[in-house]
C-alpha cells in the first residue's frame, strides 16, 4: 500500500478539470491561481505532488482530464497559535482532546502545522490519527479521533446515523419570552460569503434543542444538544431567535476580521459527548476541563 503522507500530513487529492493544457504543472497552476508557477515547480521538484499511485510525478508528466493528483499543501511561514489542547483520552481506537479556542481541528486554508491534527500526530507519534467530526476554530471543547484506520468506519458511522450526543454549552444573551427547553427547526444552507451559512425557507435539515443552564442577568448560560450536524447550526439557529452567542463575529453579521483574543473569543464550548462504543458495547463518555469565561 503507497503511503501518501508527508510528514504525516495526509495529501491532498484534486482531479483535473477539462481544459486545453499540455501538461500537469499547466493544470495545477491554471486549477489554483492562488499560488504562482514558481511554487508548483519547488513542489514538484521536491517530489510533493504524486500521481493516482502515490509515484511522484515528473515536470512534464503529461496533462489528462480527470486525471487523480494529490499534492501536500503547505503554508509558508505559519504564525503559531498560542492556545494549548489537552489530550484526555488514548487507546488503540480513540483519542479524545479538548481543543482549545482559535486552533483549527484539521489543515485547511493559512493552517497545516498549527492544527490540532498535526500537534496530536507529532504528539502521540501515530500518522494514521484522523478526526471523527469536527468543531469551528472559534469553537473551544471535545473533539474525537480515530486511532485505527481498521476501525474508523465503526465510529463514523456512529456520526452518519445519530448515534452519539453531542452537548454544548453557550453563552448569549436572555430569551425571557421563549419557553424552554426550546427546540429549534430550519432549513439551513450555505450563505454568502461561501464560509456562512443561513435559514432560509423549507424543510427543515437542522434541529437543536435548547436548554436554560444559568438566568444570569443580560447572559444566560445555555446547554445546546444539536440533533443535527449542519456547518455553524448553532451559530445560526442563536442568532436567528434574536440572542447570537457571545463573541461570535459571523452571526448575525460578519464583522471584520481581528487578531485572536482569548478576551473576545466565542463563547461556545463542545463539552461532552456519549455513545455506546461499536466494538465493545461499553457506554462512553467525556467532558471538557474548559469552562466559558463570563461575558
Amino acid at each position: 500500500m503507497t503511503d501518501l503522507r508527508a510528514g504525516a500530513v495526509v495529501a491532498s487529492t484534486v482531479h483535473l478539470p477539462p481544459g486545453t493544457w499540455t501538461t500537469v504543472l499547466d493544470a495545477l497552476v491554471a486549477r489554483f491561481p492562488a499560488i504562482d508557477r514558481a511554487t508548483w515547480i519547488d513542489r514538484i521538484a521536491r517530489g510533493r505532488v504524486l500521481d493516482a499511485a502515490g509515484q511522484a510525478i515528473p515536470m512534464d508528466a503529461p496533462y489528462r482530464a480527470g486525471a487523480c493528483i494529490r499534492y501536500f499543501r503547505e503554508v509558508p511561514h505559519e504564525a503559531p497559535i498560542p492556545f494549548a489542547e489537552t489530550v484526555l483520552h488514548v487507546d488503540a481506537q480513540l483519542v479524545v482532546a479538548d481543543k482549545p479556542p482559535f486552533l483549527p481541528v484539521a489543515p485547511t486554508g493559512r493552517w497545516v502545522e498549527e492544527t490540532l491534527l498535526r500537534r496530536l500526530q507529532r504528539t502521540l507519534g501515530n500518522p494514521d490519527l484522523a478526526p471523527l467530526h469536527r468543531i469551528d476554530r472559534a469553537t473551544s471543547g471535545l473533539v474525537l479521533f480515530s486511532a485505527n484506520p481498521a476501525t474508523r468506519n465503526a465510529y463514523q458511522t456512529l456520526f452518519r446515523e445519530r448515534r452519539i450526543a453531542k452537548r454544548y454549552e453557550a453563552l448569549a444573551p436572555a430569551m425571557p419570552r421563549l419557553a424552554f427547553p426550546h427546540e429549534r427547526c430550519s432549513r439551513i444552507e450555505r450563505g454568502e460569503p461561501f464560509f456562512r451559512m443561513r435559514e432560509v425557507a423549507g424543510e427543515p435539515n437542522a434541529i437543536t434543542r435548547i436548554e436554560v443552564l444559568d438566568r444570569g442577568g443580560a447572559t444566560w448560560r445555555y446547554a445546546l444538544h444539536p440533533l443535527t450536524g449542519r456547518k455553524h447550526q448553532l451559530r445560526v439557529h442563536l442568532a436567528a431567535l434574536g440572542a447570537p452567542i457571545c463573541g461570535d463575529a459571523w452571526y448575525p453579521v460578519l464583522t471584520a476580521e481581528a487578531p485572536d483574543d482569548g478576551a473576545h473569543r466565542l463563547r461556545l464550548l463542545a463539552q461532552a459527548l456519549d455513545f455506546v462504543d461499536p466494538l465493545d458495547g461499553a457506554r462512553r463518555h467525556f467532558e471538557s476541563r474548559q469552562v466559558l469565561p463570563a461575558w
